[in-house]
């Protein structure tokens, strides 16, 4: 399956308000990918409407969101189905700082439905960290039964190798994200403990913006989608 599993919607205040969820999924569609997820910032709130959109065009979806946590370290959340997303707001409702959105400095946080109509908006900023730990939002994935893909490990922005300096030889991640084939040769050298054949990669795109989502150039295939997510979908 081709595939782009990083992108935000109008609901991250740093991406473009073009970023609905029809023009998201037939972006992707156009693009001729299999599978995508969108993931906006500590929230999944915009994941109905693009469920209903994605379906109605034949893709694939895995429901997300992109997590900050206490160590500013960006972490996706990635379900296999909207319930399992929607039962984990809760969880990141209860760890998320209560800080008003200032809507001319970072952004609208728009909530649509599935035809692109404004339907409420995120008062809480969510370009924060939660009140967890890395360790601790790993084991709320795990627990709300997700999988933990550590976002853009090597950039110098809310990457866990940014921010730790190295990724943790004991955390039980699911899959490492990378921005190229070079990327992931560079994190194998300064990770030993980290190897090419036991480690799932994913190359996304992180779009904020509909031209950034991934071209059909990335490959899942099916034994490792279903190793990490199973049959449903």
């Amino acid at each position: 399956m081709f595939y782009d599993l990083h992108m935000h919607s109008c609901l991250s205040p740093c991406a473009e308000d073009a970023m609905t969820p029809n023009n998201i999924c037939n972006m992707a569609f156009i693009k001729g990918l299999d599978l995508i997820a969108v993931t906006d910032h500590n929230s999944t709130k915009n994941l109905p409407a693009i469920d209903k959109v994605a379906s109605s065009l034949g893709l694939k979806l895995l429901y997300g969101c992109e997590l900050e946590t206490s160590e500013e370290v960006h972490v996706l959340g990635l379900f296999n189905t909207l319930e399992k997303s929607q039962k984990f707001q809760e969880w990141i409702d209860s760890k998320m700082p209560n800080v008003p959105n200032d809507e001319e400095y970072f952004g609208y946080q728009w909530i649509m439905n599935e035809r692109d109509e404004k339907i409420g908006d995120e008062k809480r900023l969510l370009l924060v960290s939660l009140n967890a730990t890395l360790e601790e939002t790993t084991d709320a994935v795990h627990a709300y039964g997700g999988r933990v893909i550590l976002a853009h490990v090597l950039d110098r922005a809310n990457s866990v190798t940014h921010q730790l300096g190295f990724i943790p030889m004991d955390l039980p991640y699911d899959g490492l994200e990378v921005k190229s084939d070079e990327q992931r040769l560079r994190v194998i050298a300064s990770n030993p403990w980290v190897t090419e054949d036991s480690t799932n990669w994913f190359i996304d795109s992180d779009a904020h913006y509909l031209t950034d989502i991934n071209e059909p150039d990335h490959f899942l295939r099916d034994s490792v989608f279903k190793k990490l997510w199973g049959d449903e979908l």
